[in-house]
This record gives C-alpha cells, sequence and structure tokens, in this order.
C-alpha cells in the first residue's frame, strides 16, 4: 500500500495546479475558487496562504526572474508572494464574456501552455494557447469545455492534455524548438471509469500521473498509454499532482472539496486538503516561465 498523509487540511474548494520551487524549497498551489496561491515547507511544516485579486486564479507558473506568473480573471500578472506586488503582463484568451484560465504549464524553453474555459462549465468556449517568453500569443485550438492535463515527456517529443468531461487524455507530438505540436491522438481513454481525467504531472521515468478528479484515485500512465498503477486516496476529488522535496521524491496531490454528505455540516477530513505520497518514484524539475 502506499504511504500518504494530509499535510494541509485546507479544505480549498478547488484547490489546483501545484509545484514545487526548489529556491524556497516549498510546494506551491492554488484555490481557484477562492482565489489565493498557498505554499507549504516540509520541513517546518509551515502553511501560508496569499490572497489574489478577483473571482478566479486558473493557473500559477514559476517565473525565472522570480515569483510567479498568475492567471486572473483579467489576465496574466506578475506576483511576487513575498512583497504582494502584483504586474500586468498580458492577456490571453477571456477576453470573451464567461471564460476564465485554468490548467497550464511551462515548456523548458520557458512558454507558457495555458488553456480557458467556459466559468459555468456550459460550452465548449474554450481554447489552448502557447504564451512565449517574449509574451506573444498564439492561439493553438478551440471548442475545449475543461482544459486540463497539461505536461510534457521528459524528452521533449509528447506534449499530453485533456478536455475533462471527454474523459479522454490526448497526447500530441511536440516540437520543443519549433514550438509546434501535430497528431493529436488518444493516450488514455477514462470513459469506463467513474473519474475524469484533471492535473497530470510526468516522472523522470517518463510515466503520467493523472489525478481523477470524482474517481478517489491518481493512475501512472506508461508512455504507450497503458494503465500501469493505480493509487486510491482518501478524497473524492484530488485535481492535480506534482513531485516535490529536494530530492524531488515526494508526490502532492490538491483537492477539491466536495460536498458535505446528508446529516454533516462540514465536508469530510482531508477533502479540500493537501497529500503528500511516498510512490517509490522521483519527478522532474518544474519548468518555469522565460517572460
Amino acid at each position: 500500500m502506499t504511504e500518504f498523509a494530509c499535510v494541509v487540511d485546507a479544505y480549498d474548494a478547488l484547490g489546483e495546479c501545484c509545484l514545487w520551487c526548489p529556491a524556497t524549497r516549498r510546494v506551491w498551489w492554488l484555490d481557484i475558487q477562492r482565489p489565493c496561491l498557498q505554499s507549504y515547507d516540509p520541513l517546518s511544516r509551515e502553511h501560508r496562504a496569499y490572497p489574489l485579486p478577483g473571482k478566479h486564479c486558473g493557473c500559477a507558473a514559476l517565473r525565472k526572474s522570480g515569483g510567479f506568473v498568475v492567471a486572473l480573471d483579467n489576465g496574466l500578472h506578475a506576483f511576487d508572494p513575498a512583497t504582494g506586488a502584483i504586474e500586468f503582463l498580458l492577456l490571453a484568451g477571456p477576453d470573451q464574456p464567461g471564460n476564465r484560465y485554468n490548467d497550464g504549464r511551462c515548456d523548458r524553453l520557458g512558454r507558457l501552455w495555458i488553456g480557458t474555459m467556459d466559468i459555468d462549465i456550459r460550452r465548449p468556449s474554450g481554447s489552448f494557447y502557447r504564451i512565449g517568453a517574449d509574451r506573444s500569443v498564439r492561439r493553438l485550438f478551440d471548442g475545449i469545455t475543461v482544459p486540463n492535463s497539461t505536461a510534457f515527456s521528459p524528452d521533449d517529443r509528447t506534449l499530453y492534455f485533456a478536455d475533462t468531461p471527454k474523459h479522454v487524455i490526448w497526447a500530441f507530438d511536440f516540437d520543443l524548438p519549433a514550438g509546434e505540436i501535430a497528431n493529436r491522438r488518444v493516450f488514455a481513454d477514462l470513459a469506463s471509469r467513474n473519474g475524469f481525467p484533471d492535473g497530470s504531472c510526468v516522472d523522470a521515468e517518463g510515466f503520467l500521473w493523472n489525478a481523477e478528479y470524482g474517481g478517489h484515485r491518481l493512475t501512472r500512465y506508461a508512455p504507450d498509454g497503458r494503465a500501469d498503477r493505480t493509487v486510491e486516496l482518501p478524497v473524492t476529488n484530488p485535481t492535480c499532482c506534482c513531485f516535490g522535496g529536494d530530492n524531488l521524491d515526494t508526490l502532492y496531490v490538491t483537492s477539491a472539496t466536495a460536498a458535505p454528505k446528508p446529516g454533516r455540516a462540514t465536508p469530510a477530513a482531508m477533502e479540500g486538503g493537501l497529500l503528500a505520497l511516498d510512490v517509490g518514484v522521483r519527478g522532474l524539475p518544474e519548468s518555469m516561465f522565460g517572460g
């Protein structure tokens, strides 16, 4: 059995977008619906929260120049948790009324790949964007309902992406120098499972770890799409995962608060919390935005 612990009982409405920062030696993540950036120090066990303006914060990424890029309602901003300073960078996507940002990740050349979605999850009105370190914006494709699972293979030849309600994780051929994707194909089909593909990360062996929203589990997929391992979790809605710690050997998992069961005034323990797991493999360093 996999050992796990709830290291922060955050009761996040929608915890997401966890990542490890080697400079601060903390794991960082968001609560999208009660917008704040949070951090946890595994040595001191200190938890901090940094409120953000607006109604949503859909994505966060490390910046090479320090701090973070955060995707707020009115665009992408640079954010320094140490000072609270926020600087507008650019607007890509949510100029369409009713849309917001969601999952994203940087490639190893410092570009941010990020999706948008309808806030009420009623329309496939979202798009997938590539944002360069020079703040250039390219829209890659449309028709997305809930963008998720953005991740890159260790050899930079594959980009993974999911549209959560479609129960499918796709793989694209990825050209890192050109920043191009092609040949979309089904990587994993979750239609027969009771969970939906949410956030993902890739380990040092090139296997994709995916959090299954509503499924109480993580699934590890081999590079050929074969389900290699399933880890059952004590939370209903795991949302994202990342490897952290100085040796990148702890798998952190964010979650969303499930509705209380009849007769309960509050959610069950660990729902909306940050979990830490020992899964016996290591991860890869998180890439940073170069702009």
